[in-house]
């Protein structure tokens, strides 16, 4: 057994009660096998779409989680992709993201004497290069040439390639992700970044350029 997470999206025009129904008719497929059941869904409800899909500038998302032997899964998309009012829908191995479009930040504990510090001061913590296991919020950039810094928040643990809001932050005004040596990142966070801007790109969560036409 293995955990997955799919993302479905609907056409706009079904309500959710008719969406339920075409869930318990496609989770049925997935729950045959002892031990395997679905472990969350999550109704987003109606969205705005990054780029038009099949005609359509909204989607009804929906989120769930399961668990099942990945020798389901064939059978489950065949039915899938037979279905015409599912516009699109991804299915990936669960890393423990949670349904909705946040990702997972360590807890920040507080330095001593943080009140006093100034603001302004630059310090030397600030420009020091990740660890390897280390994985943080992008740097922004101040002062003058070469002075990197980066922006104030806790570290990111668990990128979620639902995250919108952060996956933003690390992709150019052209569509573009921004490179490691700009970001500072770890080379795994920069991989991860990659993957999950693929993803977001694929569900319509992300513009493939920033002035697609919606």
């Amino acid at each position: 057994m293995r955990d997955y997470e799919i993302v479905y999206i609907f056409h706009p025009a079904l309500d959710e009660d008719v969406v339920n129904a075409r869930l318990d008719r496609f989770h049925g497929l997935l729950t045959g096998a002892e031990g395997a059941e679905i472990t969350e869904v999550d109704h987003w409800g109606v969205r705005q779409l990054a780029y038009e899909v099949s005609d359509q500038n909204q989607g009804y998302y929906v989120v769930a989680q399961f668990t099942t032997e990945a020798g389901a899964l064939p059978e489950f998309e065949r039915i899938l992709r037979l279905d015409d009012e599912l516009m699109r829908y991804l299915i990936v191995i669960s890393e423990g993201e949670p349904t909705s479009g946040m990702s997972i930040v360590a807890e920040v504990e507080p330095r001593e004497g943080d009140e006093d510090e100034d603001d302004d001061e630059d310090d030397d913590d600030d420009d020091e290069f990740l660890d390897e296991d280390d994985e943080a919020s992008p740097p922004e950039f101040s002062g003058g040439r070469g002075r990197r810094r980066r922006i104030e928040g806790p570290k990111i643990e668990l990128l979620n390639y639902k995250d919108v809001a952060t996956l933003s932050r690390f992709i150019t005004e052209q569509g573009k992700i921004l490179p490691k040596r700009t970001t500072k990142v770890t080379a795994r966070f920069q991989r991860r970044l990659g993957q999950a801007v693929k993803r977001a790109r694929h569900l319509a969560l992300l513009p493939y350029v920033q002035d697609h036409d919606r």
